[in-house]
């Protein structure tokens, strides 16, 4: 069969037979395809989760030598965190960009050179001299990864049967959380701090990052089978036609914003995506620096292993969230979509209160590390379901790259907050969580006040709509 035959209703939608029951090879080929850019997207940003920290250190020592112990590691944080914040602008950035892109020029097409963007500006980061060039080098990579998620979704969206979406995009979201898997096992086996004498004594950051180059080999293997959606074709068909609607133009910002039943999905969907993406990058990927902090106060074996108890940290972190994303996916199709999201809220928020206020050894990493990824990484399985089932096919990629990355702006203020109120909390003689039998520290209690925007996605899922057995809209 050619690859470009099959298109997205070839089958019955028999909402009673398994999801994978019946699926063509181009099914399969979409969604293999799909998986592995996502799931390679993820694997970049943990990397540069994983290894921020020592790389930062690295590079500012180059240019701040004679730094006192206690004022560079200050200074790390503080460029660490405003790292985070210039790469996430460059996912809110792509995401948006991208997103038009996909709409007007095409799925297959954006997703390709999203993934050349990520894994090129991955690999380059490696021979990153000084701070600021790493930053500039991040903010690139950051192009890329928001790029890739509206393309990918709405390309699984549009060519699997409406009985598949769900569970396929379910499990496109759990495959992010095996290349965060990835990136941990990785970076436990070539720890960031530590020279690797077999590649000439290179930091061991700089190898992690070289590695994520290895995308670009899967868009240069697939750009050339991989077609588009045949409902984008028809929408750009009638665009070119002149059939369409007055005003229904492919990726139109005037129509997303100006007809008031997308206009009050894209806001809905921002609220929504606020929350969980503030609650990961402000909070729960931030759980390496709360696992060093506990390892220091361990034995001296533990705390010479930090890097190997970060790295298992967020390998059990993603490993829960891997398996919940697809569970959550299924809960999905069974309850519908708002009871889910208000759900995976609440646990998020006693999550982020049980593991930042009461984690005190390294042997509560087992547990603790599990329940954080189940709260604030497995709602990102939503969006995949959700997000694409919000808009029409000629608005779809521009309305999840929206949804999606618009929060992005805000949300890449967490990083920067956490560090901030970690400070200021550190000033005050807080005892609340030792008198409950937790550990006190201003960067706890700055991630139990970040907290609070799972809050505010809890409100938001009041208004959303509900879309649990409805084709996509058109």
């Amino acid at each position: 069969m050619n690859l470009n035959e099959t298109p997205a209703a070839a089958l019955d939608p028999n909402k009673h037979q398994a999801w994978y029951r019946g699926l063509t090879s181009y099914h399969w080929f979409v969604l293999v395809v799909c998986w592995l850019a996502w799931m390679f997207d993820t694997f970049d940003q943990q990397l540069f989760v994983l290894c921020r920290k020592t790389a930062v250190s690295n590079l500012l020592q180059s240019v701040t030598a004679g730094m006192s112990a206690k004022v560079a590691g200050d200074t790390v944080t503080s460029y660490s965190g405003f790292i985070t914040m210039i790469m996430m602008f460059g996912w809110a950035t792509g995401g948006i960009i991208f997103g038009i892109l996909g709409d007007k020029w095409g799925r297959a097409k954006t997703m390709i050179l999203a993934i050349m963007f990520y894994s090129i500006f991955t690999g380059l980061s490696s021979f990153s001299v000084t701070w600021i060039d790493f930053t500039v080098y991040r903010f690139l990579t950051g192009l890329g990864v928001g790029g890739t998620f509206g393309a990918a979704v709405s390309f699984v969206a549009e060519v699997l049967p409406n009985r598949s979406r769900p569970f396929a995009l379910g499990a496109l979201q759990a495959l992010a959380a095996v290349g965060n898997m990835t990136a941990a096992a990785l970076s436990m086996a070539i720890k960031p701090a530590v020279q690797v004498e077999f590649l000439g004594g290179v930091q061991g950051w700089r190898v992690l990052f070289m590695v994520g180059i290895i995308p670009a080999i899967l868009a240069l293997l697939v750009m050339r089978r991989i077609k588009e959606p045949e409902s984008w074709v028809q929408a750009k068909k009638a665009q070119a036609k002149g059939t369409g609607k007055a005003g229904q133009k492919m990726g139109s910002m005037r129509e997303l914003f100006g007809d008031p039943r997308w206009r009050k999905n894209v806001i809905i969907g921002i609220i929504i995506g606020l929350a969980g993406i503030i609650g990961l990058w402000g909070i729960g990927f931030w759980q390496p620096e709360l696992v060093s902090e506990v390892v220091k106060s361990g034995t001296p074996e533990q705390n010479a292993n930090q890097g190997y108890y970060s790295g298992l940290s967020m390998f059990l972190f993603n490993g829960a969230a891997a398996i919940g994303t697809y569970l959550f996916a299924a809960l999905m199709a069974r309850v519908g979509r708002r009871a889910s999201f208000a759900g995976i809220f609440v646990l998020a928020i006693v999550a982020v209160f049980v593991v930042f206020g009461f984690m005190s050894r390294p042997d509560q990493i087992w547990w603790m590390a599990p329940l954080l990824g189940l709260g604030t990484l497995t709602i990102f399985g939503g969006f995949s379901i959700y997000f694409p089932e919000l808009f029409p096919t000629r608005l779809r990629a521009t309305g999840v790259g929206f949804c999606y990355n618009t929060a992005r702006y805000l949300a890449a203020f967490g990083p920067l907050t956490l560090g901030t109120l970690s400070v200021w909390y550190g000033g005050k003689n807080m005892t609340l969580l030792s008198s409950m039998g937790g550990v006190d520290s201003g960067f706890r209690y700055a991630a139990m006040t970040v907290a609070v925007v799972f809050a505010v996605g809890l409100v938001a899922v009041i208004f959303a709509p509900e879309t649990k057995d409805k084709p996509l809209p058109e």
